[in-house]
Order: C-alpha cells, then structure tokens, then sequence
C-alpha cells in the first residue's frame, strides 16, 4: 500500500514541477506544442491521483503504524479538503478548450495546490519514518 501512495504522491509532485516550467514558457494555449499536450497529461493523472487520496491514506497509515490512529483522523480531514479544493481547481482547468502559461501560473499559486503540496510532503515523510522504524522493529 505505501508504493501506491507513493505513486500518487509522486504524480501530484511532478505535475506540479511541470506546471511551473510550463508557466515559465509563456504559451498563449497548449495547442501545437509538445508542452501544450503534457500539460494536460501531468494535470490528468495529478486528478486521478487526487480522488480518493485521503481514504488511501488512512489505509495506508493503518497497515504500517496502527498504533498511531489517534492522530490520524484530524490531518486526514485536513488532506482531504485540501485535495477536494485541489482537484476542483485542476478539473477547472482541464475543462477549458485552451490551457495558457497565464493559466497554470494562476493555478500554481492556488492556496488549496499549495497546501495539498505541504500536506502530501509532510505525510510523504511519516510514512517513510514509519516504514523505516517498522523494518529496523523487524531485524
């Protein structure tokens, strides 16, 4: 279950790396460049990574430090508003006919992106902790 959550976390981490960089390009639209389809390819599998993120989380966490499920429904709540708000604003995106620098520049410096990112740094960083006292437990 953590490589899952690592493959989302990873997905959501690069499409933002590659927005930033499409920003900085300064396209009027995403038609007619190699930048312009990808754009729609980071948001696209950054949205699936999105849905459902947090329910996957609590799994997760549950599997590799169930001592620890006290703490854990709080900042749940938290990732998945953050992820809620996240995804709405990528969907927004997604669905217009041209998708320009200006745009993604807007959506980078969204709050709700900007937390998500914060949220899926720090949790990131539990579970490796987590996994890593798991296996030194187990040698």
């Amino acid at each position: 279950m953590f490589t899952k959550i690592s493959e989302r976390f990873e997905a959501i981490e690069e499409c933002y790396e590659f927005m930033l960089a499409y920003a900085a390009q300064g396209l009027p639209s995403d038609e007619g460049s190699k930048s312009g389809t990808q754009v729609r390819e980071f948001l696209s599998r950054a949205v699936e990574a999105l849905s459902g993120l947090a329910e996957s989380c609590a799994t997760a966490m549950q599997e590799e430090g169930p001592e620890r499920e006290d703490r854990l429904p709080a900042f749940l709540t938290v990732l998945d508003r953050d992820a809620r708000d996240s995804l709405a604003a990528m969907e927004l995106v997604l669905a217009q006919p041209s998708i320009s620098s200006q745009l993604i520049d807007n959506l980078n410096a969204s709050m709700h992106l900007r937390a998500l990112l914060t949220d899926v740094f720090l949790l990131g960083e539990v579970l490796r902790t987590q996994r890593t006292r798991a296996k030194a437990a187990q040698s």
